[in-house]
């Protein structure tokens, strides 16, 4: 976010050619987040403020498949990307103007979305969703949802995750240059270390179970916490130099069997033997325990593999790309507001949730990413977002 999701995506004094391919990701991981949300609106399951849930049964398994996956690494690569640029960034700056800069960065839009933004949507929904005829004035009157940082969950989560780095580095000496580059079987075998300890988790924080008024689902944080720490690793380290397409081209093919036959194993369960659909998502199930294992073990090696496509593919200099990057903080922050506003100028269309799915959602990244451009232009926003 940034300069590029908040200066953590821009890589400090390494030259451009190296690390344009990391811009390039977030632009593609941001799109997805819309497209994820776009899911939760009209069929797959999840948290969102409006829903139109789709009831054919040849929309909502894909649907189900494409979120859950996802959900395996989308977020957790965000945390990874943001955490490869801050130890440049502090050294560069000093812990008094990083920390003065991470709230600036941070605070401001959190403070934004929820006092504005939210109460905007939830307006919105109020008034035309569930046909309650009263003014913007009126609703205010009894509103008492000011604590509402939505989305940006993942802000807050990146400004405390960034301050408990600062007190690491004050409190410590230990080195982490040491650290080689993990080969695939490291990584699996991170990732199944990963699984039990999401599955651990979930036995007290259930997936869904938010913590409120920060809105953080502890069930998903082992690997967000772990892979901010692996960012840290990989910068101090420079993994990402170190990284190639045939080094985890395996992966690959393992991605491919978890997908084709692994879903389908597990999602079984639930057809084949009647399990209910809160036994995958936490407590003390074998159907918590598979789907932990199968959520960590695609999720990471999505994210490995994703890193060598991007070095391999993707590190070629694109003004479009460039000003995608540019505004992709503004549209992470903006697009629930524009998919709301979509789905609102939809509500009465008599079809199938399943058909709107396929109009919001491109609609959404569209005008998402051109609200976003022409935010960042406006002077002083722009050094925010």
């Amino acid at each position: 976010m940034l300069p590029s999701f908040t200066q953590s995506f821009s890589v400090p004094q390494q030259p451009k050619s190296k690390i344009v391919f990391i811009d390039y990701l977030k632009v593609l991981l941001t799109a997805l987040v819309i497209v994820h949300h776009a899911l939760v609106t009209y069929g797959a399951p999840g948290g969102w403020y409006y829903f139109e849930k789709t009831e054919l049964t040849g929309a909502v398994i894909p649907m189900t498949m494409a979120v859950s996956i996802n959900q395996s690494f989308f977020m957790g690569f965000f945390f990874f990307l943001s955490a490869l640029f801050i130890p440049g960034s502090l050294k560069r700056k000093g812990s008094a103007v990083f920390i003065k800069d991470r709230f600036f960065r941070l605070g401001i839009p959190l403070i934004y979305y929820s006092l504005i933004q939210a109460t905007v949507m939830n307006f919105l929904i109020y008034r035309y969703a569930e046909k309650h005829d009263i003014t913007f004035l009126q609703f205010l009157s009894g509103y008492d949802g000011w604590i509402n940082v939505g989305v940006l969950w993942f802000v807050l989560a990146l400004l405390l995750f960034s301050l408990c780095y600062v007190v690491w580095t004050k409190t410590t000496k230990q080195d982490r240059n040491n650290w080689p580059l993990p080969s695939v079987t490291r990584i699996l075998l991170f990732a199944a270390v990963l699984g039990f300890v999401t599955f651990l988790t979930r036995t007290i924080f259930a997936v869904g179970w938010v913590l409120e008024p920060l809105g953080f689902q502890l069930g998903h944080f082992p690997q967000y916490i772990a892979m901010f720490i692996f960012g840290l690793i990989a910068a101090e380290n420079q993994w990402i130099q170190q990284i190639d397409q045939q080094h985890y081209s395996k992966l690959n093919i393992f991605i491919l069997c978890m997908i084709v036959i692994g879903f389908p194993v597990i999602f079984s369960l639930k057809i084949v033997f009647g399990q209910p659909l809160e036994w995958f998502v936490g407590g003390w199930h074998v159907a918590a325990l598979l789907y932990a294992f199968w959520e960590q073990m695609i999720g990471i090696s999505i994210m490995a593999a994703l890193l060598a496509f991007g070095k391999n593919r993707l590190n070629t200099h694109s003004n479009f790309m460039n000003k995608m990057s540019r505004c992709a903080f503004a549209v992470y922050i903006l697009h629930p507001f524009v998919l709301i506003v979509l789905s609102l100028l939809l509500k009465d269309w008599g079809v199938d949730p399943a058909v709107k799915f396929l109009i919001v959602a491109p609609l959404g990244v569209i005008a998402s990413f051109l609200l976003g451009y022409l935010v960042v232009k406006i002077p002083g926003i722009n050094q925010i977002v």
